[in-house]
């Protein structure tokens, strides 16, 4: 049996890899260690029911003050990817069966703990005919059953070995957010994401708005991969052009040395930057920041996605509108 501590039987790809150097974080990235009573309830219930958690399982810098909250994005699907990004502290191998049980238990989840807003999410699939579509579909049915006030963001994998059609089911079952990270510029997909086509998904987010125009969709990149300033905003453009309404973007966190290294800790002040750039090119809300994840603060930026659409759409009505007075 493999033990998913020991980083040699998690990262079985990446165990012969030459270490890369992890340079001390700065101070604007330091986080306090988890604990609390809030966290330890969220940690319970997620024992109880038995379900696995990108928070814990991808090493999420904003796991303390999210389960303090209550909040936790739900990976479902297992813990094991059939992908091996260098970037991600996902376990890697071949997965086990999937768990028909486990929509029921992640509804049950999201009602014990009250959420508001749930994000759920998956590792890839590449074995299932479907990519693991119709597991999304059950679960987001399961939680619109369970918790019918609970809105529903789900960040998927790309469905890269799947027929087309295999994204229609998702889309049909009405999450609030389809999200789904281009995570790098393209330039670095052979060494960063060498099992994703970055164009591949960046047409699964375009295919999301012409099957459903009114779906909220949002996708996310890391910055400190290697990648350059003229290329980041080449991202943005291209993800504007498929309609994508939400940006994030924070900062590379390197795992272990076996990892991608961290060429650079980019600064606050250039997070900043780059959040006015991609509101000028139109995306309905931008979260940038050096701990900024895409389930971080999801529920309250869910809040003002919803409120950005209104003034968007209300500005398109007033300029459409005729002149006053005019015949």
């Amino acid at each position: 049996m493999r033990d998913l501590k020991i980083p040699e039987q998690r990262h079985p790809e990446k165990a012969h890899r030459p270490d890369n150097a992890q340079p001390k974080k700065p101070d604007w990235i330091r986080v306090k260690a988890p604990g609390g009573k809030g966290y330890a309830e969220t940690h319970r219930i997620m024992r109880e029911n038995k379900l696995v958690t990108v928070c814990e399982e991808a090493g999420c810098p904003n796991v303390g003050e999210c389960w303090s909250q209550g909040h936790a994005t739900m990976m479902i699907m297992g813990e094991i990817c059939t992908r091996g990004c260098t970037f991600c502290n996902i376990a890697t191998g071949r997965p086990q069966a999937l768990d028909a049980f486990e929509p029921g238990r992640v509804a049950f989840a999201v009602e014990k703990l009250g959420l508001n807003h749930v994000v759920i999410t998956s590792v890839d699939r590449d074995d299932l005919d479907d990519g693991g579509a119709d597991h999304f579909a059950q679960t987001i049915r399961a939680v619109r059953h369970r918790a019918p006030s609970t809105t529903i963001e789900i960040l998927t994998p790309d469905f890269l070995k799947c027929p087309p059609s295999a994204l229609e089911p998702v889309v049909a079952a009405k999450p609030d957010v389809f999200n789904h990270n281009l995570e790098t510029v393209p330039g670095l997909y052979p060494e960063v994401r060498p099992g994703a086509r970055y164009f591949h998904s960046l047409r699964l987010l375009q295919r999301v708005k012409e099957i459903d125009p009114l779906m909220f969709t949002k996708s996310g990149i890391m910055m400190g991969l290697g990648e350059d300033r003229q290329a980041v905003l080449q991202v943005m453009d291209d993800m504007r052009a498929a309609d994508v309404d939400f940006l994030t973007i924070g900062q590379y966190l390197q795992p272990t040395p076996k990892h991608h290294r961290v060429a650079e800790y980019v600064t606050p002040e250039q997070f900043d930057a780059y959040a006015q750039m991609a509101r000028g090119k139109g995306f309905l809300l931008v979260s940038s920041s050096p701990l900024t994840r895409s389930s971080y603060h999801a529920d309250s930026d869910f809040e003002r996605l919803r409120a950005a659409r209104e003034v968007r759409l209300a500005q398109d009505g007033a300029r459409s509108a005729p002149e006053s007075g005019k015949v």
